[in-house]
């Protein structure tokens, strides 16, 4: 018996080890009057796609943040975005280009800015209004990205022409590709936005 309830002693500390573990992985932060994400631990420009991106192949990420308040029955706002990404050989910087209105574009970055720029412009599309000072939400995200894996790429061209809204909830609305590269989904909470207004801005 003793071997037995030391066994699931041990999964239980790992379980919630490995939930605290994804809970890092989203961080939100207040900031002038927005909520803020980023992911510190999660970096996209890796593997496949920066493989394709030094091979001069730009290459789309596809991003989806959802926030659940009161219950996880409730969404309360849902974000969704395309950032086409290239890389310049000579320079050996990135180029991102956010393909949704308004559409932006930041250049002559590197791999940590490029990726903290797209969750700059995720957070900036957030809207919490309606959302009550000590109404507990969740959010999450996932990041899909079109590097050949999960679908056609090779022949075909990426441009940085948008995409429409309803294409990107369609396209999030099916399971990942076996081999598509993909970050998440990664959830964080609860949080109310009186807490995250009094805690010291945690930053990247």
């Amino acid at each position: 018996m003793r071997a037995i309830k030391s066994w699931w002693l041990l999964v239980a500390f790992l379980s919630g080890f490995t939930l605290a573990m994804m809970a890092e992985e989203l961080v939100l932060n207040w900031r002038n009057d927005h909520l803020e994400f980023s992911a510190p631990r999660v970096h996209f420009l890796r593997g496949q796609p920066l493989e394709l991106l030094h091979n001069a192949a730009p290459v789309p990420f596809n991003f989806q943040v959802t926030i659940w308040s009161g219950t996880h029955n409730h969404v309360f706002e849902q974000l969704h975005d395309r950032f086409v990404v290239s890389y310049d050989l000579w320079e050996e910087r990135f180029k991102v280009v956010k393909t949704q209105s308004p559409r932006r574009v930041a250049e002559h970055l590197t791999a940590d800015k490029a990726e903290a720029w797209c969750w700059e412009q995720m957070s900036l599309a957030s809207d919490t209004t309606g959302l009550g000072g000590s109404e507990p939400f969740w959010t999450a995200f996932e990041i899909r990205a079109e590097d050949g894996k999960g679908g056609p790429l090779f022949g075909r061209s990426i441009t940085d022409s948008g995409i429409s809204l309803t294409s990107l909830i369609e396209l999030f609305s099916r399971p990942p590709g076996a081999q598509q590269s993909h970050w998440g989904p990664y959830e964080a909470g609860p949080y109310t936005l009186d807490e995250l207004k009094k805690s010291p801005h945690r930053g990247l």
